[in-house]
């Protein structure tokens, strides 16, 4: 059976579907408008659908399209990081070791275990990919990634999970608020006064939706915002409380005088993990590197 598509084939579709135009993404390309209506053309006969239509803002990519779309996104991408990782065995590199990791994981400690990994390994590349927690266990069974750093509440069932570090949720408010003066505070307390959280809270959102409804509550944000600071800039104003991890708030709750307290939650202690096939089938870089984090979380 013939190739379906190929990388240049699927750099053009992308180019199409970002300009909404074939003329703009032909010279984006550097290319004549006509060849890349011909290449789009050849794939959409082959595939017996459409895959672009004229919206209202130009060209746009029909439900196939989109799907498309995305896998485009993820092969061209696979594709850089081949190409990456190849040139630099060219320049003395001995190893290399691709890590997909939470957005809590590359928030806390992480980055400086793996910087303190590469200062005694120097002939050693770790590449790290902030992933959502569900693709990172995918990462790993599929083996696009050797090692997943996330929090043990995912499902990862058929991976080896070695123990990593370990956080805190806690509940974060400005002084004058009624549960800054509690020594302990519970969920429920938290869900009669208006809240803030952060956007693409993922795994730990659901959880707090979860627990709420086994209360008998809704969890109901007044704002979700995309990053900490801007999280602890409306708390601080008086807009509503935070929960988030102690160990990546800690530094700016103190600059801005916030007042930080434990939460009283079976799931307010996050244990991380990091997750691997068989150690025995790893490459020798990455069984190196899931020893070296094994052994911070013995140290912490």
């Amino acid at each position: 059976m013939s190739r379906l598509v190929d990388p240049v084939t699927l750099r053009l579709f992308v180019a199409v579907c970002e300009e909404g135009s074939i003329a703009r993404a032909a010279a984006r390309e550097a290319l004549v408008a006509s060849a890349v209506s011909k290449r789009i053309g050849a794939i959409e006969a082959r595939l017996g659908t459409p895959l672009l239509v004229r919206g209202r803002r130009g060209i746009e990519p029909t439900p196939a399209g989109h799907a498309l779309l995305r896998q485009a996104r993820e092969v061209l991408g696979a594709i850089g990081r081949l190409e990456a990782e190849i040139e630099g065995f060219a320049g003395g590199v001995q190893g290399s070791v691709r890590v997909a990791a939470s957005v809590s994981a590359l928030a806390e400690d992480l980055p400086d275990d793996v910087a303190a990994f590469l200062a005694a390994h120097p002939a050693l590349r770790v590449s790290l990919d902030e992933r959502p927690s569900e693709h990172v266990v995918r990462d790993v069974r599929t083996g696009s990634a050797e090692l997943g750093v996330a929090w043990d509440a995912v499902d990862a069932r058929g991976l080896h999970a070695t123990p990593y570090r370990r956080d805190h949720l806690q509940l974060i408010v400005p002084p004058s608020h009624p549960l800054a003066g509690r020594e302990r505070v519970t969920f429920a307390d938290t869900l009669d006064h208006p809240s803030v959280a952060l956007a693409g809270a993922g795994l730990v959102g659901r959880i707090m939706q979860r627990e709420a409804a086994l209360l008998g509550r809704s969890l109901v944000h007044r704002m979700q915002v995309s990053s900490l600071d801007a999280c602890l800039r409306i708390v601080a104003a008086g807009m509503g409380l935070a929960i988030l991890p102690a160990e990546s708030a800690a530094v700016q709750v103190a600059a801005q005088r916030l007042v930080m307290r434990p939460l009283d939650a079976h799931w307010a202690e996050r244990r991380f993990v990091v997750l691997s096939r068989e150690a025995a089938t790893l490459p020798t870089a990455a069984r190196r590197l899931l020893e070296h984090l094994g052994g911070r979380a013995r140290e912490a």
